[in-house]
């Protein structure tokens, strides 16, 4: 350890360890990361699937190579007039050049006589940017020469294809340029220098831009294609995780100033300090990031694979490329607060040291009205609806959006994202005649055959992707296992006589497919993080401890979010990905801040007992802990920016979690635990208290002593 910290902080090989990085990264840059683009997000679901398995299926017929999109006529509610019909029939016309096979079906009218709509059959275009510009070809098409008052909109599986892809159109220069000023504003107020915040920036930044290419070569070897949710996501937990690493390291960095002349033997006693608390911190989220490749969900596993790259890369050049940075530059660097040798710390004085002091004096009643606050905001989450509707997934409401609801009020309700059966072609009349039984069925329409297989479109009762209709999915499907054993051809699709997909049943998959995610990856991420903390900590009582003050965060912070979206946003539910998600950053994150604390907590235990050793870890890291959860909150907040409301809910859950961490749980909760359990804090190791009471660390009772003794040991 001394000698790696040596090599990157000496005079002679610290500039090696910069060209080197420079060097590579260039290299890897230059090679890019091989995507083609951005891509919206996909279902993700395995091919086993029963959705997964209709839609192979009937990518068999003929008209495989085509999808749809709906162009609804109405104007604000009114029946259409005669001349508004004659208008909708001469743009089927015009619009023939642009449908596959040159054909577009009569437009059909709703009973009410408010809504005309034309289904217009495409050729499947797989490059996003042509498809954009032949939606707008289609609206143009569309709306030219319509009455005054009579509007057409695109929706249908066309129609919301392009509108979520232009949500992600831009998507990462939009994150990356709100995070780097987000980032940039915080650490000018956290350093108070008008230049000390540049280099912690620079290095995060680059580590953010390798990790956008390295992931997503390293994604490629796995078979995973990176959407651009994916990549948002990554780029604000690089930039959250790398610039807290860099805090925590400059805060020691800053302590070690006051003790050594040698900035550069401050930055090795800073980087043997702090770095193994980066490094087991980061080992932690990357560990648990990792938990995702077991999940049955594509878009989990990409996300795991890819933020756990990210992270290991924001480790790198937290510990190897920003400390060789910073000691190319003298302490004028902290300039105008610039830490001088012999000046006094932290460590005895300051707010910190005083919450620690008052913590200690009723420890009992600290930690009780703390937990009972968690407690209470928990109760926010009893009323939670998970689960977002296709046309509930944007916090703008895009046309395809308004095009659905439509549909919807002047058709049945499910007419716009019909449920597709796939029976076998000797057994479609049967199935058929069971699907027009069913609960919640409002039509059967018998489609394409190869002799093999028939394609049957069924038009529920209930709007898309709603309880009602998941129920009417699961009602199918039910009725349809009942005919097993009565095919005259079950080789056909799998020893099944029929099976459901379409929009409704694809959805009902990804939501059971993430509740067994969530079964499997959770308990996988807190039996890694007790174990990670159990062989930092050499204890199992602090484990525990920390472990269930981080998962009492996370349930606190997911009530106090649902009460802002159900009262303040609006939102109907959250999406069915936001709980995992959450879970995974909130407890992977908030260990970080565990360790941090924790990790010093026994440093200067060792020298002054668990109640001074806390108290003093606390006014060393109180300050770098709350800096460090005020900029990570702040910066998933920015997923915000895209309208998403999936990436937004994300954003709010994290962001109020860390603050829950930092401000209150990390800061006063777990000093107060340590207190209350003494010795036993630490159990089944020995007291630390009786432990190398005579090692003090560097940059604690040696502050104000001899600098030259201290550079001496």
């Amino acid at each position: 350890m001394h000698a790696v910290t040596r090599f990157i902080t000496s005079r002679r090989t610290s500039w090696i360890v910069l060209v080197v990085a420079g060097l590579l990264a260039g290299g890897i840059f230059a090679l890019g990361s091989g995507s083609e683009g951005e891509l919206s997000p996909g279902v993700g679901l395995p091919d086993s699937a029963e959705s997964s398995r209709a839609t192979a299926l009937q990518e068999t017929l003929d008209g495989a190579d085509s999808t749809s999109a709906l162009l609804v006529f109405s104007r604000d509610g009114d029946v259409l007039s005669d001349a508004d019909l004659a208008a909708v029939v001469e743009r089927s016309e015009e619009l023939a050049d642009l449908a596959a096979g040159g054909f577009v079906p009569p437009p059909t009218v709703s009973d009410d006589g408010t809504t005309a709509l034309l289904a217009l059959p495409l050729d499947v275009l797989e490059d996003a940017g042509e498809q954009a510009e032949r939606a707008d070809e289609l609206r143009e098409i569309a709306n030219a020469g319509l009455p005054s008052g009579l509007e057409a909109l695109l929706t249908g599986a066309e129609g919301f294809a392009v509108d979520i892809a232009a949500v992600f159109e831009g998507a990462d220069f939009t994150l990356l340029l709100t995070t780097v000023i987000v980032v940039a504003v915080l650490l000018l107020v956290t350093y108070r220098s008008p230049w000390l915040w540049l280099v912690p920036l620079v290095v995060v930044g680059t580590a953010d831009g390798l990790a956008g290419v390295v992931a997503t070569r390293v994604s490629a070897i796995f078979g995973i294609v990176l959407d651009a949710s994916v990549t948002g996501i990554l780029s604000v937990l690089v930039f959250g995780a790398g610039t807290n690493y860099a805090l925590l390291l400059i805060a020691r960095y800053r302590d070690e100033l006051r003790v050594f002349e040698d900035r550069r033997e401050a930055m090795a006693r800073a980087l043997r300090g702090a770095g193994p608390a980066i490094i087991a911190s980061g080992g932690t989220v990357v560990l648990s990031l990792l938990t995702l490749v077991f999940a049955e969900l594509a878009g989990n596993r990409a996300l795991g694979i890819a933020c756990a790259t990210g992270v290991v890369i924001a480790m790198i050049f937290a510990t190897v490329v920003l400390p060789a940075a910073l000691v190319q530059f003298g302490r004028g660097l902290f300039w105008p607060y610039i830490p001088r040798v012999g000046s006094e710390g932290s460590m005895n004085r300051g707010l910190w040291r005083g919450l620690g002091v008052r913590v200690a004096r009723k420890p009992a009643v600290v930690a009780t009205i703390g937990v009972l606050l968690l407690g209470a905001l928990a109760l926010g989450g009893t009323q939670l609806r998970v689960g977002l509707a296709q046309t509930e997934q944007f916090t703008t409401v895009p046309e395809a959006v308004v095009g659905q609801e439509i549909i919807a009020d002047a058709f049945s309700a499910g007419s716009g994202s019909p449920v597709v059966v796939i029976a076998e072609a000797d057994a479609a009349e049967r199935v058929a005649e069971i699907t027009e039984e069913t609960d919640g069925v409002e039509s059967v329409t018998l489609g394409e055959t190869d002799g093999e297989i028939t394609q049957l479109s069924v038009v529920l009762d209930a709007a898309a992707e709603t309880p009602e209709s998941f129920a009417t999915v699961e009602a199918l499907r039910a009725a349809f296992a009942d005919l097993v054993g009565t095919s005259v051809d079950g080789d056909a699709i799998d020893d099944a006589v029929a099976l459901v997909g379409g929009l409704d049943a694809q959805a009902l998959d990804v939501s059971d497919a993430q509740q067994r995610d969530q079964a499997l990856v959770i308990p996988l991420i807190l039996g890694l993080v007790f174990l990670v903390l159990v062989i930092l900590l050499r204890a199992l009582v602090a484990p525990v401890l920390l472990l269930a003050t981080v998962v009492a965060s996370f349930f606190a912070s997911l009530g106090a979010s649902w009460l802002l979206f159900d009262s303040l946003f609006g939102f109907p539910a959250v999406d069915t990905n936001v709980v995992l998600f959450s879970f995974l950053f909130l407890v992977a994150l908030g260990v970080d801040y565990n360790i941090f604390l924790v990790t010093r907590a026994r440093e200067e235990a060792f020298a002054h007992g668990t109640r001074e050793g806390m108290t003093r870890a606390l006014a060393a890291t109180g300050g770098v802990i709350t800096s460090a959860g005020i900029l990570l909150a702040a910066v998933f907040a920015v997923l915000g920016v895209l309208p998403l409301i999936t990436l937004t809910q994300i954003g709010i859950i994290v962001c109020i979690g860390v603050l829950l961490d930092t401000l209150l749980v990390r800061t006063v909760i777990v000093p107060a635990l340590a207190f209350l359990t003494g010795e036993r804090f630490w159990w089944p190791g020995r007291a630390i208290s009786a432990e190398l009471k005579v090692v003090p660390s560097s940059a604690t009772t040696r502050i104000g002593g001899d600098p030259r003794g201290a550079a001496a040991d």
